[in-house]
């Protein structure tokens, strides 16, 4: 029996014949393998309707075949393979896990519930992070969704014990728990007028906000997935991340975004010209 791959060569090598006949040659080569298309796709599709009332079980053998499938993919009479879906789904989930990582988080798939509902975990940090619910649709649905658009619902399933009061207050993984000391970062004509300065200090990356003769400091860190701030767009004193488009009041820290969260601040003296910042002793 003669296979595909010999009957794609013979097709391949009429069409390369063809293909230098002149354009008016062309044309009625191209008129006629049309037409014939044309007849074989519409007498395929009775065949299949034919089969679908007969046995259905009949049709997906035939559809087994080798040869069978290749002509009803070419006249677009089935749908080409996909991935499966929890393999899409898992791909979509290694994407975001290193963000969710950086913040001690991470994410696990629970359940697949046809037709459109997917349910995942979000562990560690992330579960009872007050951002969790933008960290779920601003990151993991949406990874999800572009990898799976049949899914319309991704649902955080949390275990009980890794729900915390509503009434707690969001701790930033960034909060100094050591003895600081103060160490000079800059001098304030360095700091632009209502702009911002990065600076490294140690292993302190730092973000620093000047309005006249007031510099406030933070972590160089978003709180929600420690994206770094000074990638974002600032503008009259509000600084959106470039991650997930948290926004953040630079004269106070407060998150304008979702409640609970502010940047993480650092002390400020201005002695002078000179700009000194509070700091952790082992991380100086």
């Amino acid at each position: 029996m003669t296979n595909l791959e010999e009957l794609v060569q013979e097709i391949n090598r009429f069409e390369a014949i063809i293909s230098e006949w002149d354009e008016s040659q062309r044309c009625v080569a191209v008129g006629l393998k049309r037409a014939i298309e044309a007849l074989h796709k519409a007498a395929l599709t009775n065949l299949i309707k034919s089969l679908k009332q007969e046995s259905i079980s009949a049709l997906r053998h035939a559809v087994a075949d080798e040869l069978v499938y290749a002509v009803l993919l070419y006249h677009e009479l089935v749908k080409p393979p996909q991935t499966p879906l929890i393999q899409r789904i898992q791909t979509a989930l290694e994407e975001v896990r290193p963000g969710l990582k950086s913040h001690n988080g991470d994410v696990e798939l629970v359940a697949i519930k046809p037709p459109d509902t997917v349910e995942v975990r979000l562990i560690g940090t992330c579960s009872s992070c007050p951002a969790s619910t933008l960290t779920l649709s601003h990151g993991v649905e949406q990874a999800i969704k572009n990898h799976c658009p049949e899914i319309t619902k991704v649902v955080a399933v949390n275990d009980t014990h890794q729900v915390t009061s509503s009434n707690s207050s969001f701790i930033s993984p960034f909060s100094p728990q050591e003895t600081a000391t103060w160490v000079k970062v800059t001098t304030i004509d360095q700091i632009p007028e209502s702009g911002i300065l990065t600076g490294e200090i140690g292993n302190n990356l730092l973000i620093l906000y000047r309005q006249g003769v007031n510099v406030n400091c933070y972590r160089n860190a978003c709180p929600h997935l420690a994206s770094p701030l000074d990638m974002g767009k600032l503008n009259n004193g509000i600084i959106t991340c470039s991650g997930h488009g948290f926004q953040y009041n630079l004269a106070t820290g407060e998150c304008l975004t979702t409640p609970d969260i502010s940047l993480h601040s650092y002390p400020v003296q201005i002695k002078g010209d000179k700009v000194f910042v509070k700091l952790l002793k082992y991380s100086i």
